[in-house]
């Protein structure tokens, strides 16, 4: 008699762990809560479908256990996962690193997982919660009792709800024993005290973008910065948001140094704005940036250096000079909060790895219950990672849960 093996969600990890898993000869039935599976795969990059990454860059993967996150990409690799997708007939293109579907359609990625399944004869049981899993591998759901001989819970985390992302599986997890690292968004935007927000909203420029908390720096990254009418946006906020929302979580003070000028060192971009100062003197004041950031930007800037717009260029003190340099170079923001799961990309936190074998992705608590994707604690940068660890994720526990257990 086949392998019996049910699949929790019907997201980016358990499509993939259903094909694997029935690649192994098991019969397999994926139940999703929502009314059409991978509805959150179709918004990732930007409805184009960053793949993965062919680089994987220090501290790409966040949360977690280190080692558990190696063994696991080591067992599923960035190369087998192209292999995967390329047996589904993707043709691929690599864009700086960046894997995408040729087609440029989040849709295509979709459709060829739906294929594969519909020609493996796997089911899929749409609107339909499942309310507890039991440890004898039974699952009460809204439609009806059902059994198994393995259970892949791939339920996503609270992050990006309206694409069926509620957090229920978390608390599928937690019934069963496992410890839960509490979720909080990530790669979000950032809420700041102060008030010039909203004269700047809309304003994009090249930035490096440092986190710190308690005076520390916990991150940083550079890339297109973002102003908003309540903080900053943009991919470099992204990838540091996850430990200013941890860091406010547990009480602590929370800045970001905003290098608006990150191509040139303190030095140099002094004695840009002093040559300026001579080349310009004949200048209204408020026009000394003019042609180095946006207007609405300099206006604040020259504001928090104390330089008044009324008078002209020639009338900016050294002492204003070195003042303008530190803003331009190291503009401090207080972060409030991080926005809310309605915009976040993925979440921090999850069921902790430490109950999970990285090896089969195996719950170490209850035999035969596997867990994979975003639901665990593992968050990765923009890029193609979170989609990556999702692959990895079910293809390993597919492999395992369908019968195959043989290690890649």
């Amino acid at each position: 008699m086949k392998q019996q093996v049910i699949i929790v969600g019907a997201g980016a990890s358990g499509l993939a762990a259903a094909i694997q898993a029935a690649r192994q000869g098991a019969s397999v039935t994926i139940l999703e809560h929502t009314a059409k599976p991978g509805k959150k795969l179709l918004s990732t990059g930007n409805g184009k479908c960053n793949l993965t990454n062919l680089m994987t860059p220090d501290g790409a993967y966040r949360g977690g256990q280190q080692e558990f996150i190696k063994k696991v990409l080591d067992h599923v690799t960035v190369e087998q996962t192209l292999e995967f997708f390329r047996d589904l007939g993707l043709v691929l293109t690599d864009r700086n690193g960046y894997v995408y579907p040729n087609s440029g359609q989040a849709a295509s990625v979709l459709e060829a997982l739906l294929f594969e399944l519909d020609h493996l004869g796997v089911s899929i049981v749409t609107d339909c919660n499942v309310e507890e899993i039991r440890k004898d591998l039974s699952l009460i759901t809204s439609k009806g009792k059902k059994k198994a001989d393995a259970v892949i819970l791939a339920a996503g985390s609270m992050a990006a709800p309206k694409t069926g992302s509620d957090g229920s599986g978390y608390q599928l997890a937690r019934a069963l024993g496992h410890r839960i690292v509490k979720p909080l968004p990530a790669l979000v935007q950032l809420k700041c005290r102060e008030k010039w927000y909203k004269q700047a909203a809309g304003v994009r420029t090249e930035a490096s973008v440092t986190l710190k908390i308690d005076g520390k720096t916990a991150a940083a990254d550079r890339g297109e910065l973002q102003f908003t009418d309540y903080g900053i946006s943009g991919i470099p906020v992204f990838q540091i948001s996850r430990f200013a929302a941890r860091g406010i979580d547990t009480g602590r003070q929370v800045t970001a140094e905003l290098d608006l000028l990150p191509s040139m060192d303190f030095n140099s971009t002094r004695q840009l704005l002093s040559d300026r100062a001579k080349r310009f003197s004949y200048r209204p004041a408020e026009e000394f940036l003019n042609g180095v950031l946006n207007h609405k930007l300099a206006r604040i800037l020259l504001k928090e250096a104390g330089i008044t717009e009324k008078g002209f260029v020639k009338d900016i003190t050294n002492i204003q000079i070195k003042k303008l340099t530190s803003v331009l170079k190291g503009l401090e923001t207080e972060i409030l909060a991080a926005n809310s799961f309605d915009q976040a990309q993925v979440c921090s936190g999850g069921i902790d790895t430490r109950d999970v074998d990285p090896n089969t992705m195996e719950s170490k608590l209850v035999n035969g219950l596997y867990l994979a994707g975003e639901i665990l604690d593992v968050d990765g940068i923009c890029g193609g990672y979170n989609l990556q660890w999702a692959w990895s994720c079910g293809i390993l526990a597919g492999t395992n849960a369908g019968g195959n257990n043989d290690q890649n």
